[in-house]
């Protein structure tokens, strides 16, 4: 079904699916509607890669609001973060799992959000080409054709990936295509290569491609960031709705940080199709605890106005945007410390390697100014 060109995926029926997405707020009904910037697969359809998707997978949102009379509904949307911000215009969302160039486009065309947690820091961006291509190199990609999901959050990697090899965009064919088209386009040689994430692992296990370049020294410049976003309206009206997301969110974050999960979280992941073994590439060498991170510390912060200051370079958008004010982690602040664990993430610093700082002073940071 689409509403306003978004697609939404949503266990249930059609009727009860747009009935939801045509309520004018949270307060007309007792819903409470979550975005996901993707599209996601599995029965019922769910995602990888982020505590979120535990959340979903377990059903621990519902299970939280049991009895309150709240209802919980996912909408999965195949124009990634963009649709997620149309969405949000519209009212149409309460929170969202989104990546930081859509917040940021997002924020600098008056969207009054707020960023609650992290949802999965420091996921890689990888080059894949088809089986056999002479392509081997980032340098090879001059004049050629390359698909890359534009306004999400691989688009300014992208960018910096061509920049650090001597090129710009404009050396590049650059092609827009979704995640499916995208993989598409390369197993069909309707593009040269392609930028995408860890659904390349699946193609490149059967033999249709190449991945010819995973950021093998996890070089954090070379990162994409998703944060939980929330509408503003609805943070001002139900703060113990947000506190009570904000604290399952925690549990699934700890539990996803466990190494000693690490299998289990492979497996709840790949129910959104995505193989374990897929799962396992992209995290190869990767804590858990760094990625599952719910944390707004320095490095988060730095992230997100590098973001928004590059777009602004790019013309990406069109005024300046700043962070100040933006990040709102009391809640965050609240649960961590009503469940032990100001000191289980370590908080990083801007270069996302050396631990500076922590969550609190982020924090005051982040709303100097606001």
């Amino acid at each position: 079904m689409k509403l306003n060109g978004i697609r939404l995926f949503k266990k249930g029926s059609i009727a009860a699916a747009l009935a939801a997405v045509l309520a004018v707020s949270g307060a007309e009904a007792d819903v409470l509607r979550i975005g996901v910037a993707t599209a996601g697969g599995g029965d019922p359809v769910t995602f990888s890669g982020s505590p979120l998707g535990i959340v979903r997978n377990q059903q621990l949102l519902e299970k939280a609001f049991a009895g309150t009379g709240t209802e919980v509904q996912w909408f999965f949307f195949k124009g990634a973060g963009p649709a997620v911000n149309e969405a949000f215009s519209n009212q149409q969302l309460d929170f969202a799992y989104q990546g930081d160039l859509p917040a940021v486009v997002g924020r600098s065309n008056g969207l009054d959000t707020k960023l609650l947690a992290a949802l999965g820091v420091r996921a890689n961006l990888y080059l894949a080409v088809p089986k056999g291509s002479p392509l081997k190199t980032i340098e090879d990609l001059k004049g050629k054709k390359v698909a890359i999901f534009r306004g999400t959050n691989g688009h300014l990697v992208m960018i910096n990936l061509l920049a650090e090899h001597g090129l710009t965009e404009r050396d590049i064919k650059a092609i827009n295509l979704d995640t499916g088209s995208s993989q598409a386009a390369l197993i069909s040689n309707g593009v040269d290569a392609a930028f995408g994430g860890r659904e390349l692992f699946k193609l490149r296990d059967k033999g249709l491609i190449d991945i010819v370049y995973d950021n093998p020294e996890q070089d954090v410049r070379y990162t994409r960031q998703t944060a939980l976003v929330v509408r503003g309206e609805y943070e001002k009206e139900h703060p113990d709705k947000v506190q009570k997301v904000v604290d399952t969110l925690v549990d699934a974050a700890k539990w996803t940080s466990d190494e000693s999960h690490r299998d289990d979280v492979f497996a709840e992941w790949a129910k959104s199709n995505d193989p374990a073994d897929s799962l396992r590439a992209d995290f190869t060498g990767v804590p858990l605890r760094d990625r599952a991170s719910p944390l707004v510390d320095n490095f988060l912060i730095s992230r997100y106005q590098a973001v928004a200051d590059q777009a602004k370079e790019e013309k990406l958008i069109r005024r300046p945007v700043s962070i100040d004010g933006w990040f709102e982690s009391s809640y965050l602040q609240k649960s961590l410390k009503a469940k032990g664990l100001e000191n289980y993430w370590t908080p990083y610093g801007p270069d996302g390697k050396q631990p500076a700082g922590n969550a609190v002073a982020a924090t005051t940071t982040s709303k100097q100014g606001s």
